[in-house]
């Protein structure tokens, strides 16, 4: 690749078909099939945007989310199933980079969830596969803890591309550790919405604010660009997330929704942000993140790695490792 590539790149603020892994693949093709077309070589989809984001868990009890947790195993999907090749395949027709959250199956248990995030390259091939160290309060209840296996930079035509899931963007080893593998280009995604507290107690989490900051913190400290793309609820998810409960909807309408964007290397906004659900695009100099470089270099000559020292595990983890005995006599294992 060149040194400093410059491309545009679009944040798909886009509401998933909820619970319907089939159709929303089917979206996310489409979405990407238009983003090409409008001249975009990277396409960024929100977290947990196959087969949408799990916020019943904030809503309800955990003794009332029984269905809904069995709705959400059932339309989640495998990382090699037809809903993840339908996309691969797509971004391949169109020519572009993709990342894509997911909510990922595991193959060893029928409940066992991953949030997952894939980057998918232009000819269709996985390029890292990323599952979210550690779900975040009410997810909990929903996903179970990933592996370091996708805390890794991809290096691309488009630059260095990383991307981490939603609080991990709070966490500033795992962001460090994409920093230190030369990122350029820094994908955050979020969920809709993350509310706290019911409306009668105040004081919501403010989740576009939370968004912005972090975001734009790494951004100013990697020296890299930044793609936020949080999830867009729509009226059938609302439904469904509600399950006629008043309180819950209440929740919901007190609740901030977040938007997706751009940053620059120094943190600032690229554009407007985008509440409403679309695409947004933004053109990506590269070459702008050299001169910030010479304020705060903080995997080069801004630190001291004489006093300062971080290991990173990127081992994929499995519950079980099977050794297989032959069955042959033992003379005849034996010579």
């Amino acid at each position: 690749m060149s040194a400093f590539p410059v491309f545009k790149a679009a944040a798909a603020h886009i509401a998933p078909v909820y619970f319907d892994p089939a159709a929303t693949a089917a979206k996310a093709s489409s979405v990407i099939a238009e983003a090409a077309r409008n001249g975009a070589s990277l396409v960024v989809f929100s977290e947990s945007f196959l087969p949408g984001y799990p916020l019943w868990a904030a809503l309800h009890a955990p003794i009332d989310t029984h269905a809904h947790f069995g709705g959400f195993v059932r339309a989640s999907v495998f990382a090699d199933g037809p809903e993840i090749a339908r996309i691969r395949q797509a971004a391949a027709r169109a020519g572009v980079h993709v990342s894509l959250g997911f909510s990922e199956r595991n193959p060893a248990s029928v409940g066992g969830l991953w949030n997952g995030n894939l980057l998918i390259g232009a000819n269709g091939e996985v390029l890292v596969h990323h599952r979210k160290l550690v779900p975040t309060f009410y997810e909990k209840l929903a996903w179970n803890p990933g592996d370091g296996a996708g805390l890794r930079v991809a290096d691309t035509a488009l630059g260095r591309i990383g991307a981490l899931i939603c609080g991990e963007n709070t966490n500033p080893l795992a962001r460090f550790a994409l920093m230190a593998q030369g990122e350029q280009v820094h994908v955050s995604s979020f969920p809709p919405a993350w509310p706290t507290r019911p409306p009668a107690a105040g004081g919501n989490y403010d989740n576009r604010a939370a968004n912005r900051i972090r975001s734009a913190a790494h951004c100013f400290e990697a020296k890299c660009f930044g793609i936020v793309v949080a999830g867009c609820l729509d009226e059938a998810a609302r439904r469904d997330m509600a399950a006629d409960s008043k309180a819950a909807a209440a929740v919901l309408e007190q609740t901030s929704m977040a938007g997706s964007y751009f940053l620059d290397p120094t943190g600032a906004l690229i554009g407007e942000e985008r509440l409403d659900e679309g695409i947004a695009y933004a053109e990506l100099d590269l070459s702008l993140c050299v001169e910030p470089k010479r304020f705060h270099d903080v995997v080069a000559g801004y630190n001291r790695f004489d006093v300062f020292d971080l290991v990173v595990d990127r081992t994929r983890h499995a519950p079980i490792r099977f050794t297989e005995v032959d069955s042959a006599p033992e003379h005849a294992r034996s010579s």
